[in-house]
């Protein structure tokens, strides 16, 4: 249970958080390589669409079936997720919270204190969960990180709960 956070406070439904399970999730973002990217608007529907056309070519091109290139990118896959540094982007979980409208900060509990954030700047945090394939025991289960990168260094750790103020 140590490795499960509560989300709590002025919200509409208090939740809780658990990290050990976000290694199967598709939100989730290579630490690595994140902050070195341009940060750009994402379009969904554009990524999709991007998506599903290139498994289409790929259709069109080698026929429906699976040719040997796409055992060896699922295998190197598999490998990069029991090796990557991964992260989550914290924006789905504040929004499934449901933040009551008078809501103006997020305030992160930790053993070492409390963060607080307005609540427009919590929506970019980004939440690592493993490094290096292993999950974070000794100083976690999450570290936190701004969205711009500015404490990619030196991130919040043993974060023990969320609470909206």
């Amino acid at each position: 249970m140590e490795n499960i956070i509560s989300f709590k406070g002025k919200v509409k439904y208090a939740i809780t958080l658990d990290p050990g399970v976000w290694i199967f999730d598709d939100r989730r973002v290579d630490l690595t390589t994140y902050f070195n990217q341009e940060t750009k608007n994402r379009n969904e529907l554009e990524e999709y669409t991007k998506a599903v056309s290139k498994h289409w070519d790929r259709e069109i091109m080698e026929g429906a079936v699976f040719p040997p290139t796409l055992k060896t990118e699922k295998k190197f896959k598999k490998e990069k997720v029991l090796t990557g540094t991964f992260g989550m982007p914290f924006k789905p979980f504040l929004l499934n919270a449901e933040p009551d409208e008078n809501a103006e900060f997020l305030i992160i509990e930790s053993v070492d204190g409390e963060f607080q954030l307005p609540l427009s700047q919590a929506e970019d945090l980004i939440l690592g969960f493993s490094k290096e394939g292993k999950p974070l025991k000794e100083d976690g289960p999450v570290h936190v990180y701004m969205g711009d990168g500015s404490n990619k260094n030196n991130p919040i750790k043993t974060v023990k709960a969320f609470r909206v103020d």
